[in-house]
């Protein structure tokens, strides 16, 4: 098997899975208890936070853990409109953030928000130019995405930080960083950024957890109430399971080893598919992770099937919207014979070089019997 879908989700690492087992099997008390079963659980979970503030750049007691990036990217927005809305209904962000966003966004225009979506170019790029433009003394919030889950597009989240505070002092800077954690270097305390949401899975720890940063000094409304957890912005029991998992993931993290090997195969894939017949690129794809392509007149569940039956595993776009056209791809205005044959390559720390003549072998056999 050669996978090549780790932008939808990565395999658990072996730590991983030893961390979560101990706590399923020997520390599995409550980290709310006060007997020392409970005690052994709440110093793992400790553990992990400091784990995953450090490879995030941030205080251990700015990370808040959550069910994965879904949530901590539905807190930030919720929490950030509630707070702010009586100062403000503007909020700014894009036409390619993962529905995780998009989603939450429908639901504040629904209450009254408006929301500008800024389109980006032809390689899914959105410039800090695009972003002066839409930014108003009324707008309260900014979300923008690190690096798109489909296309690879590292956005300059740091200038796109600089140029709000500049025009819209009033307003709160999230960004999803889900695709970016762990290999695109950053640092929570330095990047300027009010809010962070990365998720456990796409680094090689377990699904089910995650974590958002907000920023110190920063109060905002509780998101889930009940018995005071995550210093009361969060209650329920945590899942230490998955956390502890997550924790020791962080813990394997080589930001800057695992981006240079990426970026190679990323490279390598790019050079040997570049003479497939009819093969096209798609976006910027700066990330070190992602290639996406399409060949026109072929259908990507076609194509996906062609590699699956060959023991390579790719998708078609995010994981996230199967079964639907990608949002992302028509925002950059590519024509629907290009998005309807989509398929996106990511790469993950087991993949090798090897896997790439593989790869195209499979894909030529697939355009041969298509």
């Amino acid at each position: 098997m050669i996978y090549l879908d780790n932008s939808a989700t990565t395999k658990p690492s072996e730590a991983a899975v030893a961390a979560m087992n101990e706590m399923l099997t020997e520390n599995w008390g409550n980290p709310s208890a006060v007997h020392s079963l409970g005690a052994n659980a709440f110093r793992r979970l400790k553990e992990a936070r400091e784990s995953v503030a450090k490879a995030m750049g941030a205080e251990p007691d700015r990370v808040f853990f959550t069910s994965g990036g879904t949530e901590a990217d539905n807190w930030a927005i919720f929490s950030a409109a509630e707070r702010l809305g009586k100062r403000g209904r503007h909020i700014v962000t894009t036409m390619v953030e993962h529905h995780a966003v998009l989603n939450p966004m429908e639901k504040l225009e629904a209450r009254g928000f408006e929301v500008t979506y800024l389109r980006p170019d032809k390689d899914g790029f959105v410039s800090v130019e695009a972003l002066e433009a839409a930014l108003r003394k009324d707008t309260i919030l900014v979300s923008v995405m690190m690096v798109n889950n489909e296309t690879g597009a590292v956005m300059p989240i740091e200038k796109m930080i600089r140029a709000t505070r500049r025009l819209s002092p009033i307003a709160l800077f999230h960004t999803d960083a889900v695709q970016g954690f762990g290999k695109v270097p950053f640092k929570a305390k330095t990047l300027g950024a009010d809010l962070i949401s990365v998720s456990s899975h796409k680094i090689h720890g377990p699904k089910g957890a995650g974590a958002l940063y907000i920023r110190k000094g920063l109060p905002l409304p509780a998101f889930l109430v009940g018995g005071g957890q995550e210093q009361g912005y969060r209650s329920g029991t945590e899942a230490t399971p998955n956390l502890v998992g997550f924790g020791a993931a962080c813990a394997e993290l080589d930001v800057k080893g695992e981006s240079e090997h990426l970026s190679r195969l990323r490279d390598l894939c790019r050079e040997a598919l570049s003479d497939v017949p009819g093969l096209v690129f798609m976006g910027k794809g700066d990330a070190p992770h992602v290639v996406s392509i399409s060949i026109p007149g072929l259908r990507s569940q076609g194509l996906i099937n062609c590699l699956q039956d060959a023991g390579i595993y790719v998708s078609a776009g995010s994981a996230c919207a199967k079964g639907h056209r990608s949002h992302v791809l028509s925002a950059m205005d590519l024509p629907p014979e290009v998005i309807d044959g989509a398929i996106r390559i990511s790469f993950g720390r087991e993949n090798t070089q090897d896997d790439i003549p593989k790869l195209k072998g499979a894909l030529l056999d697939a355009l041969h019997r298509l």
